[in-house]
């Protein structure tokens, strides 16, 4: 499971409402590539929360950057993506956290050697 390997992952709404959803979402946003970091969007915690409320689903989403080049299209990939795999309307938020290691896979945080 997703928590167990990442350090700082906040618990997703959707582990309470619709845990069946939660493979397929990751599976599929997984496939988002951050271009520079060369890493997936889970991989970086880049994830803060899905939420489905109604007939719709809610995603936070940070950045590595704030005016990272390439946030538009990931966030838009990962909003293209979510949507085909739930079958709802779904809506990108962008979240008010500033990214650090911390929120990276485990695995990787403890051995890249930027920071």
């Amino acid at each position: 499971m997703i928590t167990s390997s990442i350090n700082n992952l906040p618990a997703w709404k959707i582990l309470d409402t619709h845990p069946d959803k939660l493979n397929d979402l990751l599976e599929g946003l997984s496939g988002i590539t951050d271009p520079e970091m060369g890493l997936t969007i889970i991989q970086l915690g880049l994830v803060r929360d899905i939420e489905i409320t109604g007939d719709h689903a809610l995603i936070t989403m940070i950045l590595t950057t704030p005016y990272c080049p390439y946030g538009p299209s990931m966030m838009e990939m990962t909003r293209i993506k979510a949507e085909s795999i739930l079958e709802i309307p779904t809506q990108i938020i962008y979240g008010d956290m500033v990214w650090e290691p911390s929120m990276m896979d485990q695995d990787l945080s403890e051995d890249w050697g930027i920071f």
